[in-house]
């Protein structure tokens, strides 16, 4: 069993930056992808960016825009998404996930991270 928790999460200025972790245990994550999801009041969740085995860490939503950077750390375990010119529509509660493959649905979810971004 996969189990994920975030940290890193908090209040800023519009403008500011966050890095947000996720811990992983359970399972060494060399094959899975991770990825992060957002979901703001009354929306629904939505992808912010992704690592996967084969194409590197390098899958973004196009609302990221070059602000935010997912890493990796696969020596610690961890998955990190640094958030950089952070605007009052990034507040969201952030959460980190795996699938076991690179197709799929994410199969864990950690519990989540609130992002309050004040203008």
């Amino acid at each position: 069993q996969v189990q994920l928790v975030e940290s890193g999460g908090g209040l800023v200025q519009a403008g500011g930056s966050l890095r947000l972790s996720c811990a992983v245990s359970g399972r060494t994550l060399s094959t899975y992808t991770m990825g992060w999801f957002r979901q703001a009041p009354g929306k629904e969740r939505e992808f912010v960016a992704a690592c996967t085995s084969i194409a590197g860490c390098t899958m973004y939503a196009n609302f990221v825009e070059g602000r935010f950077f997912i890493s990796r750390d696969s020596a610690k375990n961890t998955v990190d998404l640094q958030m950089n010119s952070l605007k009052p529509e990034d507040t969201a509660v952030y959460y980190c996930a795996a699938r076991p493959g690179y197709y799929g649905d994410f199969e864990f979810w950690g519990q989540g991270t609130p992002v309050t971004v004040s203008s």
